[in-house]
């Protein structure tokens, strides 16, 4: 709810736009990004303004051509989007900012618990190339994004498919990927979507499965899984996830994790 103390609580230092980091923000993020060469040619613009430039197309949905000239050319800022995406930058930064966030709050930097679940993002239209599914439970055209939280709704790990592979295929190839990246994940919470063998053996990981109440109806709060839908609430927020632009799984990806690394920046930015 918007009151003033939250207003207050959330004001962001006066700049171009509300989407340029602070320099708080810049002092949390700015140390895991790739840094100018000793030799080659210089770069002509300054990291901080080209993620300015993705966090801007993140976060307003804008196609990158409309760009605001403030920002550095829009081919640059693409490349270097790119460029990121294809070196697993943001995936990085998302681990490392989450095992961060994890002992700010008192916690050990790897967990042990975890929640699993899918969201379908809807294709953005005709024109958008790349490979695509229908989901008919959700009856949407698209993509599906696949993710594994902690308990409180940190990002682990996450992956796209088209939106026709199933839940549980998904699910299986995260809790594959997440032994490598987090080793100590003893349990994880899942809905329905999850039970059976294919998903309960694929690792050492236990799955509960949380449904809903007998003879419920309607929407209700469910113990554990809220954790999950509320940080996909958290990332829905970007107007560029309200649906699926990309053209390629990895860009739709890079997306994704940026936006979930760039709630615990903020989040860190605060205790600078």
């Amino acid at each position: 709810m918007w009151t003033p103390t939250a207003r207050a609580e959330l004001a962001r230092e006066s700049r171009p736009y509300a989407t340029c980091l602070t320099d708080a923000e810049w002092a949390v993020v700015g140390t895991m990004l790739p840094c100018p060469a000793a030799t080659g040619r210089p770069w002509r613009w300054p990291m901080r303004s080209v993620l300015d430039g993705i966090l801007y197309v993140l976060r307003t949905g804008c196609a990158w051509r409309h760009l605001p000239h403030e920002f550095p050319p829009w081919s640059t800022v693409h490349r270097w989007f790119l460029r990121l995406s294809a070196s697993g930058v943001f995936e990085r930064l998302a681990h490392a900012l989450t095992m961060d966030d994890r002992e700010r709050a008192g916690r050990e930097a790897s967990p042990t618990g975890s929640v699993m679940d899918a969201q379908a993002a809807r294709s953005g239209g005709v024109g958008v190339d790349g490979q695509r599914g229908y989901d008919p439970a959700r009856r949407v055209v698209g993509r599906k994004r696949h993710a594994l939280t902690d308990t409180d709704g940190r990002l682990l790990i996450a992956a796209v498919s088209p939106a026709n592979l199933h839940d549980s295929h998904g699910g299986v190839a995260l809790l594959r990927a997440s032994r490598d990246l987090w080793p100590f994940l003893a349990h994880c919470f899942a809905d329905r979507a999850y039970r059976g063998e294919r998903v309960g053996t694929a690792t050492a990981i236990t799955i509960e499965i949380v449904a809903p109440d007998e003879g419920q109806k309607g929407f209700a709060v469910q113990p554990r899984r809220w954790v999950i839908e509320r940080t996909f609430g958290w990332i829905s927020r970007c107007r560029r996830l309200a649906r699926d632009h990309e053209a390629t799984a990895s860009s739709a990806l890079a997306f994704f994790v940026l936006a979930a690394a760039m709630v615990l920046v903020r989040r860190l930015a605060k205790e600078l």
